[in-house]
């Protein structure tokens, strides 16, 4: 019987070389490569961004969802990986990226006008392969459109991307991906930080009006789900994170510069 179960194994061993690697070696999917978020808080709270698996972040609008994106794709690229922004309303802000820190030389920005064209767009480019990180941002489409996006879109999306090298991350107002998300991020924004300008003439209110401007504010990420455990090799190595758990970081706004200009009469 020995020698028939051995037998057996070699066949099957042999009749699935070169598409499976190793059928009878146990794989623990939990066990994965997580990156950093170049987010101190987050990567404490996380454990870093999975690969292999699709990372879903959401929250409401100025939750600190394009900070983290951001973040993101700048340590990615500093890293020369090919990375993809599938922007389902074209709300992407190349400026800014790359005042924050990202080689867009790096970046494919794939510009959509509709969830059809965006959800296309993902499963072709998870499809294709090829990229380290691939972000799909719905943040800024209506929450009732993508209560809507089949679940199976979800599904689809996750088994593309599992047992890839690819970072799969979503960005949205609410949570939607439900169980095919390996990690998932509520995102919520801190009372802001305002800083007044031309405190020298404050005595002098009717000449110099003062003004505010925000400097940032701070933003508060909550685990609400985790199904990872980072592999030996990664930095980030610990146990499972706990959900239920919680992190506070600041952000700051992006300026290139700030000019106050007074108006003064032409001379007569």
């Amino acid at each position: 019987m020995a020698v028939n179960l051995a037998t057996l194994r070699s066949n099957v061993e042999l009749a699935l070389a070169g598409r499976v690697v190793a059928p009878f070696s146990y794989r623990d999917r939990h066990a994965v490569e997580t990156v950093s978020t170049g987010i101190a808080e987050i990567d404490s709270l996380a454990v870093g961004l999975p690969r292999g698996a699709l990372t879903e972040i959401f929250g409401p609008a100025c939750s600190g969802r394009t900070t983290l994106l951001l973040s993101a794709l700048a340590v990615r690229t500093a890293h020369a990986e090919a990375c993809a922004l599938i922007d389902g309303c074209d709300a992407f802000d190349p400026h800014s990226a790359k005042a924050a820190g990202v080689e867009l030389k790096q970046l494919l920005w794939v510009r959509c006008r509709n969830i059809e064209q965006t959800l296309r767009a993902t499963d072709l480019l998870l499809q294709g392969g090829g990229f380290g990180f691939i972000a799909l941002d719905l943040g800024d489409m209506r929450a009732d459109m993508l209560r809507h996006v089949p679940l199976e879109s979800w599904f689809r999306f996750r088994r593309a991307v599992e047992d890839t090298p690819t970072v799969l991350m979503v960005l949205e107002p609410e949570s939607n991906a439900k169980t095919c998300a390996s990690l998932v991020l509520h995102m919520e924004a801190e009372p802001a930080r305002w800083a007044t300008t031309l405190e020298a003439h404050a005595t002098d209110f009717f000449r110099y009006p003062p003004s505010w401007l925000l400097e940032g504010f701070g933003i508060r990420a909550e685990l609400l789900r985790s199904r990872m455990q980072p592999i030996a090799t990664n930095s980030f190595r610990k146990p499972f994170a706990s959900a239920g758990r919680s992190e506070l970081f600041e952000t700051n706004v992006l300026r290139s510069y700030l000019s106050v200009v007074r108006m003064e009469p032409a001379p007569k």
